[in-house]
C-alpha cells in the first residue's frame, strides 16, 4: 500500500482551463538523497512517520516515480520585476505537484523546487543548488518561529547531479508548501493578455478558495482586494519589526494571501542599517529594508491596476488608501510590545525615533539590543548602554525608556517577560545560514538541525545552543547575497 493511499489530495489547480498551466514531468536528477525533512510539519499535513516510509517519500517527492495522485505542472504569470512588466514569467524551476487536504479540512500545494526545465525557464537550467535550498528551508522556518505569514519547507534532498553557477554545484530539491502558489503576477498576465473570463474565474476561484467571507457581501471581489491590502500591510510591518529584509519584492514574488514568498537574497539585520540592499543585483536600491513599506503599496497599487476590470475605481482607491495607515498601525502595535508598553502615549512616536537614531547613527545589533532590554530584570542597565558606541545619548534614551515605562500598570519583570516572548534570542544571521550550507555541502546536516531547533523557538534559552546567539564575526556581516543564493 502506498502512503499516498491514505493522504488526501484534491488537485483544484489543474482543473482550471490549460491557459493557467503547463503539464510538466520533473526531470530527476542522480542518486538523491535526504537533506532534511521537517518532521513536525509533516505531521501538521498528515504525513506517516517518517521512518515508516522514507524511501518512497524520497522517490515520489523528488520527482523520480509519479504516485497517482500527483498532476505535476508549471503555473503561468507575469510580474513587474524591478518596476518593469515582464510577460515572460511562470514557475521556471519548481513545480506544482499536488494540493493536501488536512484532517481538519485545510488545503495545502506541494511545490517542488529544482525540478528542471519548464516552458517559462528561459534560459535557466530549472535547477537549485545546496546553497539556495538550505537558505529557504532555513529562512521559511525561521519566519514561521516569529509567527511571520510565510510559505513553509517540508524537506530538502541534495543530488550528485552537476549545476553550474558561478562554479559547479550539485542539484537540490526542496519541497515547499503554501496554502497557495497565487501570486499578485497571475492577475497581472491575465489582464495585461485581455483574458477576461479566465481573470474572472481566477478571481472567483480565489475568493472560494481563500476568501470566502468575502462571498456574501456586496462587493466581494472589493471586499477580497481589502483584505489582501490589510495582509500586505501586516506582512510588511512584521518585517520592518523583525528586522527582515526581502530583497526581491517583485510582484510574482507577492502571495495573494500576505504570505513571505520566495526566499532568495534575504537578510535579517545585524548592526541598523535602514538602507541595507541585501541583494547585490540590486544596483538602485529599490529593494532596500527601509523602502519596503514603500514597495509594498506599489505593488499592490500594479494589482489594484489588474483587477480594475472587477472593481470599481473608487473603491480599489479607497482600500490602497488604507495601506499606509494599517501599516503604520501594526508597525506601532509590534514596537509597544518589543518595548514592553501597554498603552498608547502621546510622545511614544519620538520616543520610537530617537530608538532608530541611536541604532542607526551608532550600527547597534538590532537582535542584540531589543533581547538586552529585555532582560532588564535580570541585568544591570549598563549591559545596554554597552551595546553603544554614544555612552552619553544611550544613557538618555535608556532613562527616557524607563521613565516611559513608569506609565504602565505592569512591574518590570512582567514587562521583561512579555518581552522576551516577542524579542528573539535567536535569528537566521546570513553567516549561520552560510555555515550549515558550507557543512551540508560536504554531506553534514547538524549546523541545519541545529538551527532548526532554535529557530522553531527562537525567544526561548536553549543554553545547549548559546553558541548560535552569538554576534557575527567581522566576515560574516553585510555579505552579498544573489537572486541565485
Amino acid at each position: 500500500m502506498s502512503i499516498w493511499d491514505s493522504i488526501s489530495v484534491n488537485n483544484r489547480f489543474s482543473e482550471l482551463p490549460r491557459s493557467f498551466y503547463t503539464p510538466v514531468q520533473p526531470t530527476p536528477l542522480s542518486n538523491v538523497q535526504w537533506l532534511a525533512w521537517n518532521k513536525k510539519l509533516a505531521l501538521e499535513l498528515g504525513f506517516p512517520e517518517f521512518e515508516q516510509c522514507s524511501e518512497e517519500l524520497l522517490s515520489t517527492l523528488s520527482g523520480t516515480s509519479e504516485p497517482a495522485p500527483f498532476f505535476p505542472l508549471a503555473m503561468k504569470y507575469a510580474g513587474h520585476q524591478f518596476g518593469s512588466y515582464n510577460p515572460d514569467l511562470g514557475d521556471g524551476r519548481g513545480l506544482l505537484l499536488t494540493q493536501v487536504v488536512t484532517k481538519s479540512g485545510e488545503t495545502f500545494d506541494l511545490h517542488l523546487k529544482g525540478a528542471g526545465k519548464t516552458p517559462y525557464s528561459r534560459m535557466g537550467d530549472g535547477r537549485a543548488v545546496i546553497r539556495s535550498t538550505v537558505r529557504e528551508y532555513l529562512c521559511s522556518e525561521a519566519m514561521a518561529g516569529l509567527k511571520i505569514p510565510t510559505t513553509r519547507a517540508l524537506a530538502m534532498m541534495s543530488s550528485d547531479t552537476p549545476v553550474y553557477r558561478e562554479k559547479q554545484e550539485k542539484g537540490a530539491l526542496l519541497v515547499r508548501v503554501s496554502e497557495s502558489h497565487i501570486r499578485f503576477g497571475h492577475f497581472e498576465h491575465l489582464f495585461y493578455t485581455n483574458q477576461i473570463a479566465e481573470h474572472k474565474l481566477l478571481a472567483d476561484k480565489v475568493l472560494e478558495w481563500h476568501f470566502p467571507e468575502c462571498l456574501e457581501d456586496e462587493k466581494p471581489y472589493a471586499s477580497m482586494f481589502n483584505l489582501i491590502v490589510d495582509r500586505t500591510a501586516e506582512m510588511v510591518a512584521l518585517w520592518q519589526a523583525n528586522g527582515f529584509a526581502h530583497g526581491v519584492m517583485n510582484t510574482d514574488n507577492m502571495s495573494i494571501l500576505g504570505q513571505t514568498f520566495d526566499y532568495g537574497p534575504f537578510a535579517f539585520l545585524d548592526e541598523y542599517d535602514p538602507r541595507l540592499i541585501c541583494n547585490h543585483s540590486d544596483y538602485q536600491g529599490r529593494y532596500a529594508f527601509n523602502q519596503q513599506p514603500r514597495i509594498g503599496l506599489w505593488n499592490l497599487s500594479a494589482l489594484a491596476h489588474s483587477l480594475s476590470p472587477l472593481i470599481d475605481k473608487a473603491d480599489l482607491e479607497a482600500a490602497l488608501e488604507q495601506y499606509e495607515p494599517q501599516m503604520n498601525g501594526y508597525f506601532s502595535q509590534l514596537m509597544r510590545r518589543k518595548l514592553g508598553l501597554l498603552s498608547k502615549q502621546e510622545g511614544d512616536g519620538r520616543l520610537f525615533e530617537s530608538m532608530f537614531e541611536l541604532m542607526s547613527q551608532n550600527r547597534v545589533d538590532y537582535p542584540r539590543f531589543f533581547r538586552t532590554l529585555s532582560n532588564l530584570d535580570m541585568v544591570d542597565s549598563q549591559e545596554v548602554i554597552d551595546l553603544v558606541l554614544d555612552r552619553e545619548a544611550a544613557k538618555m534614551w535608556l532613562a527616557n525608556y524607563l521613565q516611559r515605562c513608569e506609565l504602565e500598570d505592569n512591574s518590570p519583570q512582567e514587562r521583561c517577560e512579555s518581552m522576551r516572548e516577542i524579542n528573539p534570542k535567536y535569528i537566521l544571521r546570513n553567516y549561520l545560514a552560510q555555515l550549515a550550507i558550507d557543512k551540508a555541502e560536504q554531506g553534514d546536516t547538524s549546523d541545519i538541525e541545529a538551527l532548526m531547533v532554535v529557530l522553531a523557538d527562537p525567544c526561548s534559552e536553549h543554553p545547549e545552543y548559546e553558541y548560535l546567539a552569538a554576534l557575527p564575526p567581522e566576515w560574516g556581516k553585510g555579505m552579498e547575497i544573489s537572486c541565485s543564493s
